[in-house]
């Protein structure tokens, strides 16, 4: 059975830092991950991805901010995000992909992956 299971999340203030993790067990791990995130109201959106090859890429509203990196022997995806900004505030989830991948931006698009992690809390008071 496939989990991923995500920690790290909290409240910080304008500015401040956070460390996401994304700890998956339970499936051949293809190496390409995402993390996505939720603010009420709106609609899930992706924010950073890692192809198989390690190659990375971007939500434009976050790009110089966050950087998005793994550990395959511990397989875990991992979010750092600096700068963080109120409107960084909503529940961020991290997928995987069945298959390997290349990197673009589809990578970016739910329909890219298979399985989903439950979420984790990011608050960002100004």
């Amino acid at each position: 059975q496939v989990q991923l299971v995500e920690s790290g999340g909290g409240s910080v203030q304008s500015g401040g830092s956070l460390r996401l993790s994304c700890a998956a067990s339970g499936y051949t791990y293809s190496r390409c991950m995402g993390w996505f995130r939720q603010a009420p109201g709106k609609e899930r959106e992706g924010v950073a991805a890692i192809a198989s090859d390690g190659t990375t890429t971007y939500a434009d509203s976050v790009k110089g901010r966050f950087t998005v990196s793994r550990d395959i022997g511990k397989i875990t995806l991992y979010l750092q995000m600096n700068s963080l900004k109120p409107e960084g505030t909503a529940m961020y989830y991290c997928a995987a992909r069945a298959q390997d991948c290349r990197l673009g931006w589809w990578l970016l698009r739910q329909y890219a992956y298979d399985y989903w992690g439950q979420g984790t809390q990011v608050t960002v008071s100004s």
